[in-house]
């Protein structure tokens, strides 16, 4: 199926997707902060440079967008540039398993927290106080 919007459209639409401070993110900071825990953002020193780090505890949270990581739930392809996306995808999916192995290897706590779980949002909260402790 073709797309129903002109190229020039698309080409601005996709632009203005942001990768940094997105809804999610502020949407996870606010209840973070709201629960007494204080953070960095977009840590640059950091590998992949997490959405929000707590370095004391050694804590690093990605929050990812069905589409942009691949949801083996949610996530799906779109029906034109089909070849284009599921290369685009797959490596966001390569990429993320790279840094949680990095992470991993350094003795960090990773969270990804999937745009899925935003219902659950307070016992993601929950656990990350006990990782505190």
């Amino acid at each position: 199926m073709a797309d129903i919007v002109p190229q020039s459209r698309r080409r601005e639409i996709m632009q203005s997707v942001r990768s940094l401070d997105t809804n999610l993110e502020w949407v996870v900071r606010r209840v973070l902060w709201r629960a007494g825990l204080r953070y960095r953002v977009h840590v640059r020193n950091l590998p992949g440079h997490p959405d929000i780090a707590i370095k004391a505890r050694r804590i690093a949270i990605f929050v990812d967008s069905c589409f942009w990581h691949g949801c083996p739930d949610h996530g799906r392809i779109p029906k034109s540039r089909v070849e284009f996306w599921t290369t685009k995808i797959a490596t966001n999916r390569a990429r993320d398993a790279e840094i949680t192995a990095t992470y991993q290897a350094m003795n960090w706590h990773i969270i990804r927290i999937w745009e899925h779980d935003f219902p659950r949002l307070d016992a993601i909260v929950t656990h990350i106080v006990e990782l505190m402790d």
